[in-house]
């Protein structure tokens, strides 16, 4: 067995253990296409740096499973915009999960993005989700129903300007720490906190402009 081969087997029996640890429960379809989509982030990773340098383990704790824990927030049919999709997280494993979500993938690095199209076909992801290599703020707002947003360049500075953009009855589903709490208690915004298991420090933030 070759080293990729003994990586994807880690990840795969990483996500198994873990899953109940998220309240994430996954058929054998869905495990196998995000080792999938594990492998090509690896594949593409060193030309790109898409994600840190990590485990197998890591990997399925800290991004899959992490960005499974937004699915229970997200309405059946929803339209979802991602804001620096960057390697595709929280996305397109939620879309692997729930393909009756309807995702649209704003990265700002054509090369990246050109990665994101090959990742939804790969995962069979891409009818219901389309990638758009710009920035956001060069963009019309979206008639999303939920805009998500896990590692945008400069996230605590662009942080205002994102919200500006999101449509007003759009729910925000952000992930961070305490630096983000604080932008977000500065902006004076409704949300409700989701401490993601085996961390301390990172939560997932669910944010409206106006009452939960």
């Amino acid at each position: 067995m070759d080293k990729d081969q003994k990586r994807a087997d880690e990840f795969s029996n990483a996500i198994i253990e873990y899953a109940p640890r998220y309240d994430v429960q996954l058929t054998a379809d869905e495990i196998a296409r995000l080792r999938e989509y594990y492998e090509l982030v690896m594949t593409w990773n060193t030309r790109l740096h898409l994600v840190a340098p990590c485990s197998p383990t890591e990997f399925a704790t800290r991004h899959v499973l992490e960005s499974l824990l937004a699915l229970p927030y997200l309405s059946d049919g929803a339209r979802v915009v991602d804001v620096g999709s960057g390697a595709g997280l929280p996305v397109i494993p939620c879309l692997i999960v729930s393909p009756d979500l309807r995702a649209s993938l704003i990265e700002s690095s054509p090369k990246k993005a050109v990665f994101l199209r090959e990742a939804l076909r790969r995962v069979g992801a891409h009818d219901p989700a389309q990638v758009i290599a710009e920035r956001f703020e060069k963009l019309p707002a979206s008639e999303a129903d939920y805009v998500t947003c896990r590692a945008l360049d400069r996230f605590m500075e662009m942080f205002s300007a994102l919200v500006e953009w999101a449509p007003p009855t759009s729910t925000l589903l952000f992930f961070g720490g305490d630096s983000l709490r604080e932008q977000i208690e500065k902006a004076a915004l409704v949300y409700k906190t989701i401490r993601i298991p085996e961390s301390e420090r990172r939560f997932l933030f669910i944010i409206k402009r106006a009452g939960l």
